[in-house]
């Protein structure tokens, strides 16, 4: 009798931050990360330089959870979801540790894109959401296999979830996504009038 299984799966982490314990207060973590892209000149600077939509934190802070209790509250329950991930991918970890190495505020306006990109140096990557207006984008991971695809056909319509070429994801306030860092990801423009906030993370091996 013939037999078809998948193999070589790629796992995706959803969760509502709250599930493992008690989570900031989504109002102060929305007045927290406005209030810091207002105060970050460094942070402006690079973003305007390099073409950024909105704001980003990543090329100038990285003391999110000594500036508002809420960001190392947030840290902590963050470390729950990601050991439960990393439990689940069943990664021999030789002694050492999954870390958290990088945590980064992101705000997109509309019309704002994060074209197409991965987190190299990282193992595990991740976004929680403070702030999805309705209209905001999802987030669209792409099928990891692409460059060896060559001549095949692309997938029917209506493909089953797990054989689609592209998966988009509808984030809700106070969802946490966790994926492997290899996970080539976007985000499509944001067609709502309200910014679109969410606070991004990289887990190292160390």
């Amino acid at each position: 009798m013939s037999k078809i299984v998948s193999l070589f799966v790629t796992r995706l982490y959803r969760a509502d931050l709250s599930e493992l314990g008690q989570a900031p207060d989504a109002t102060e973590l929305n007045t927290a990360c406005l209030s810091i892209a207002q105060d970050d000149e460094a942070g402006q600077v690079w973003c305007e330089e390099n073409n950024f939509p909105g704001y980003t934190s990543y090329a100038s802070l990285d003391d999110l959870s000594w500036r508002f209790p809420s960001f190392k509250d947030l840290v902590k329950l963050l470390d729950k979801h990601v050991a439960a991930f990393v439990k689940d991918l069943q990664f021999n970890l030789d002694g050492k540790k999954i870390k958290l190495d990088s945590i980064w505020i992101n705000i997109l306006p509309e019309g704002g894109i994060h074209t197409s990109h991965l987190h190299p140096h990282s193992v595990i990557s991740g976004t929680t959401y403070v702030a999805v207006p309705k209209g905001a984008s999802a987030i669209k991971f792409e099928d990891p296999r692409h460059g060896m695809m060559m001549a095949s056909p692309t997938r029917k319509a209506k493909a089953r979830e797990e054989m689609r070429s592209f998966i988009y994801v509808e984030p809700k306030v106070g969802d946490v996504l966790l994926w492997e860092s290899w996970l080539r990801h976007e985000v499509p423009m944001n067609m709502a009038e309200e910014e679109r906030i969410s606070i991004s993370f990289n887990y190292g091996w160390e």
